[in-house]
């Protein structure tokens, strides 16, 4: 690839904000996105943003009770926008964003912050019903169906153990009605998937690390590849189309950043190009290349995965605070959003994505 043709991470507009942010998504099916967080006196924010020819508008402004951490539409219909959050006293509630962020649903989740959530069945990606996945400073993980009021699966710390903080969830494996995964990232360095149809634990490791972030590459396929990053700067890119009765996945790691890095996303267009963003603000663009085999037989007989390589499209610095959330916008090629903690919401262009 000559430097002529080489993608460029571009900033196209940036707006300074009076609260902390903490999460952004996407409108679907409009030019819109929200972002979330919380204000010095610890209110919650729930605002919405659009892009005109020279800026970027504040169109509505919402103030919740308490500060939001994390905010999903994964679990909503494609004609309506309803925004689940989870926030620092540990509640879930679901909000509509076209009738003044009325609440829809609301259920005392978690003891204390949920610090994660994702939602599948929503904005027809994945099969069967609407759930929702969040993850708590309780060390619980806990699956809701949106129309009850109790979980319909949790995954807990044993009676005697010490509890860790669950910073990140991701749901996957979702091609049918019957079949999804749920991968839940520990502050210790534990990663635990989640067999929702058998309800049990399907495989579990630990990567030394924090994890910040976990992403399969497709959630509405078979399970082809999950990337977790860690809060000391590497990240693990699991090949788990097959996996070993003993050793699991196959896996590649790479410590390029040198700070940690807060978030892995997908490319919705080209599920082998993602960005991780750093703790020096950064954003690092990637492809992932598959081997010649794709499987190898270990010495017992049993099949592994064989990890592939990683090919680095291009990095920049765009701020200088840490990157803590990167979303793709799902219906334009390269354009993106990302927030920092120097409390600037950036719109991105990521160009010439087609050419590799």
């Amino acid at each position: 690839m000559n430097k002529l043709s080489k993608s460029q991470i571009i900033i196209h507009r940036e707006k300074s904000v009076n609260y902390q942010l903490k999460d952004c998504q996407w409108i679907h099916n409009s030019a819109k996105f929200t972002a979330v967080g919380g204000k010095p006196n610890l209110k919650g924010v729930i605002n919405i943003y659009a892009l005109d020819e020279n800026d970027i508008q504040t169109i509505q402004e919402y103030e919740k009770s308490v500060a939001i951490e994390c905010a999903t539409f994964q679990s909503s219909s494609s004609n309506k926008r309803h925004l689940a959050v989870g926030n620092y006293e540990g509640d879930l509630e679901i909000v509509d964003l076209e009738y003044s962020a009325k609440s829809l649903y609301s259920v005392k989740a978690h003891q204390g912050l949920i610090y994660c959530i994702d939602g599948i069945g929503g904005l027809g990606i994945g099969c069967g019903a609407p759930e929702l996945v969040t993850g708590g400073k309780d060390g619980s993980v806990k699956i809701w169906d949106p129309r009850e009021k109790l979980p319909v699966a949790k995954m807990e710390t044993a009676i005697g153990a010490t509890k860790r903080d669950c910073w990140t969830v991701a749901f996957g494996n979702s091609y049918n009605s019957e079949e999804r995964i749920v991968c839940a990232g520990y502050d210790n360095g534990d990663i635990k998937m989640l067999d929702l149809r058998a309800m049990a634990l399907r495989w579990e490791t630990n990567v030394s690390n924090g994890v910040c972030s976990l992403e399969f590459d497709r959630r509405d396929i078979k399970m082809n590849k999950l990337i977790a990053t860690t809060i000391e700067s590497h990240f693990y890119v699991f090949d788990i189309k097959v996996q070993h009765p003993t050793k699991g996945f196959g896996y590649i790691k790479n410590n390029v950043h040198k700070h940690t890095i807060w978030t892995v996303r997908h490319l919705p267009q080209h599920r082998e190009i993602f960005t991780t963003t750093g703790g020096n603000g950064s954003i690092y663009l990637w492809k992932y290349m598959y081997p010649e085999d794709r499987y190898k037989t270990e010495s017992d007989g049993d099949k592994i995965t064989n990890p592939g390589k990683l090919q680095l499209i291009q990095n920049q610095l765009i701020s200088t605070q840490p990157i803590n959330n990167f979303r793709w916008c799902p219906s334009k090629l390269g354009l993106a959003l990302c927030t920092s903690f120097d409390q600037n919401i950036r719109l991105l262009i990521l160009t010439k994505l087609n050419l590799y």
